[in-house]
């Protein structure tokens, strides 16, 4: 089995499961024991200062909590991009990865920007590789610009048109096909 960390997950036409419906979500790791990601363009209308004051000044001000999934709501995962890529505990995309536990002040002066997620998405072993064979998902190596869009409700679209062909077609249709 191959590795899909680094990948992005765009949610397929027929993904209608309301957690998943037309996201992105970054593969942080994928092994025999399953995978896990967040999901990248769910931000919320929570600022970072107020639901976790101790990140506000890793996220930058005037940050939003995104939700990074359905798993663990309540758990805060941190997504940085660094100065060195020896600073993530989970490496994911070049200098960027994640964070676990508390942030240490010397961690704290080798970020260069950061997101804050509420929640993760995860998989079980064997349960997202299943889902790729339905169709579930379509695969998109990342980029660091998707990690941190400045637009990400626009990131679904935006990606598939970046993928092409017939992708193009998906990144235009509307939430409700029969509006069309």
């Amino acid at each position: 089995m191959e590795s899909l960390r680094g990948q992005l997950l765009i949610a397929g036409s027929g993904l209608l499961e309301p957690n998943f419906r037309r996201t992105v979500v970054l593969i942080g790791e994928h092994n025999e024991d399953g995978a896990l990601g967040v999901v990248l363009n769910r931000p919320t209308d929570l600022a970072v200062d107020e639901a976790v004051p101790p990140l506000a000044g890793v996220a930058g001000g005037g940050a939003t909590v995104f939700i990074g999934g359905p798993v663990r709501p309540t758990e805060v995962v941190l997504l940085a991009e660094f100065e060195e890529t020896g600073h993530a505990d989970l490496p994911v995309l070049g200098s960027i990865g994640f964070l676990v536990g508390e942030v240490e002040a010397d961690v704290v002066t080798a970020i260069r920007r950061a997101r804050v997620f509420a929640g993760y998405a995860g998989w079980g072993p064997g349960q997202l590789e299943q889902e790729l064979e339905e169709s579930a998902w379509i695969l998109e190596p990342a980029m660091p610009a998707d990690v941190f869009a400045e637009e990400p409700g626009n990131l679904w679209s935006a990606v598939l048109r970046r993928k092409g062909g017939e992708y193009r077609l998906l990144a235009t249709m509307p939430l409700d096909p029969s509006l069309n």
